[in-house]
């Protein structure tokens, strides 16, 4: 996507219609970027639950989810797995490769696929993406290198505002007030 060759509001109202997937970076973007440990030095994962509940309707709307971690980030597994999140890469591979495996695995295009992400380490993958995404608080970078900018913060919604947005402009999101009126 190249948000600055046409009027941005049709570019993204265009991509939306054909996204079938959503990738979301782990750290900066369904957490708020801050790794707390325990005292014997394990990590403490958080995340929004309105977040997790987002992509638990998503995955039962037929949406394909992937979770990007660079790092390991295994103890994030459960409460992912708890949405029924089956496409979680939370073992340090590479961020393209696990972004590839996805596609491949769910015969998916590029343009079939959002990506949500804070910093320079999800580039190569944003550059690919139908709708590149990054929350209002992502690296000063990504702003005129996505498509969209949430206006929540990573952690705090702005997983949410997307699979809204995706699912009510599909006519799935069976909470929006267009549904609820019709």
């Amino acid at each position: 996507m190249q948000p600055y060759q046409a009027d941005p509001s049709s570019q993204i109202s265009a991509a939306l219609g054909g996204l079938k997937a959503l990738v979301c970076s782990l750290d900066g973007v369904l957490n708020s970027g801050t790794i707390t440990l325990d005292g014997e030095g394990r990590e403490m994962p958080a995340l929004f639950a309105r977040d997790l509940v987002a992509i638990r309707e998503a995955l039962q709307l037929g949406m394909k989810v992937a979770v990007i971690a660079g790092r390991q980030a295994g103890a994030y597994r459960p409460l992912l797995e708890s949405t029924g999140a089956t496409d979680l890469f939370l073992d340090g591979e590479d961020r393209l490769e696990a972004y590839e495996t996805f596609k491949s695995r769910h015969g998916l295009q590029d343009e079939e696929c959002a990506c949500i992400a804070d910093d320079i380490d999800d580039l190569e993958i944003m550059k690919r993406a139908g709708l590149p995404v990054t929350p209002i608080n992502g690296a000063e970078y990504l702003r005129n290198r996505v498509g969209y900018i949430s206006v929540y913060e990573g952690g705090k919604g702005c997983v949410r505002e997307i699979v809204e947005m995706i699912l009510e402009h599909q006519g799935r999101w069976k909470y929006s007030e267009k549904q609820a009126q019709g």
